[in-house]
Order: structure tokens, then sequence, then C-alpha cells
């Protein structure tokens, strides 16, 4: 499956930060964290932004690491 912009949501905005969910339906966790995967969300990703990503195996916290017309990459959280 690819991107979809209908499973992406805002949990919470405040002073240029947004906390989003992203629920993966049938994309596991290795396929929504690849680099590109939220390039269709581009536009509405900013560096720092912090990402609740759902899949049926489980959830994990990333933050958008690069958020480019061209691409969008995210990193684990530590």
């Amino acid at each position: 499956m690819a991107f979809a912009i209908r499973n992406l949501s805002v949990l919470n905005y405040a002073n240029g930060f947004t906390l989003w969910l992203y629920k993966a339906g049938k994309d596991d966790m290795e396929t929504v964290t690849a680099p590109d995967y939220f390039t269709g969300a581009a536009e509405m990703l900013t560096v720092g932004d912090v990402m609740l990503i759902s899949t049926k195996a489980g959830a994990r916290y990333v933050s958008v690491s690069r958020s480019e017309p061209d691409g969008v990459d995210t990193a684990p959280m530590i």
C-alpha cells in the first residue's frame, strides 16, 4: 500500500509544532518509516514535527527530519 493522506491526522498543534497520527492500514512499520513514504504530505509536514505511527503490529513515535517537495524523511525518537 502507499501513503494515504486520509490516514494522517493532527492530534495537536502549538507554536509551529504539530503532533500527527498516521494509521498505516496494511503497511508495516518498515514500509512507513522508509525514506520518502510521506512525500505526498510534504507541504504539511515541518522538520521537527512528531508523528505517532500506528500499525497492526504496534506503534512508534518518529520525528520529521527532512521535508522538501521531493521527499520527506523520518527519524526514530530516542
